[in-house]
């Protein structure tokens, strides 16, 4: 299952203009050149500074999966800042961000209506404003309940309330989310 971080990652790194590094050579110098020395990026990955030299030089090229994964994750976190920036920026002050999510719908309704949770998969286009508001929830720290609740507020909003145009005292909850895709 995705999360919402997760998935806001994702997007960003579609910004990219360049591949990330493959090798773990390539990926160690990097993260090095990033840290300003080997000290710090052995500290980082929890491995001794002599391993990060050996994985600069080529001496050793094929890391245990657990240091690869976190090494791949370091390397990703950092990669290209201005350009994750610049669509981050741009998702939030013009284009919006699409969401993509196949998760339980209920909602709290007049009395009479249903409040059945029901399966959907839904697709909606949010406005620039909810993008603002997932990352900046995001970049304060905020758990995944709280980011979910923010994606149901938005689709509450743009699909279900269709910008206030109908179903006003509407209220949606999100849950058992099965995927969760978003993009620019």
């Amino acid at each position: 299952m995705d999360t919402v971080g997760e998935s806001l990652d994702r997007a960003l790194e579609g910004a990219f203009t360049r591949p990330v590094p493959k090798s773990a050579q390539a990926r160690m110098k990097y993260l090095v050149r990033q840290l300003k020395g080997t000290r710090q990026a052995a500290e980082l990955l929890g491995v001794s500074q002599r391993t990060v030299e050996r994985y600069v030089v080529g001496t050793l090229k094929h890391p245990r999966k657990d240091l690869a994964a976190r090494l791949e994750h370091e390397v990703r976190q950092r990669w290209q800042p201005q350009v994750r920036a610049r669509a981050r920026d741009r998702a939030a002050t013009a284009e919006g961000i699409v969401v993509s999510a196949r998760a339980r719908f209920g909602f709290t309704a007049a009395p009479g209506t249903t409040d059945d949770a029901r399966l959907r998969h839904i697709t909606q286009a949010l406005p620039p404003r909810w993008a603002e508001r997932l990352f900046a929830a995001r970049d304060q720290g905020a758990t995944e309940s709280q980011l979910q609740r923010i994606a149901a507020e938005g689709l509450g909003e743009m699909y279900f309330r269709d910008a206030g145009r109908r179903a006003q005292g509407l209220l949606v909850e999100f849950t058992d989310v099965e995927d969760i895709d978003i993009s620019l």
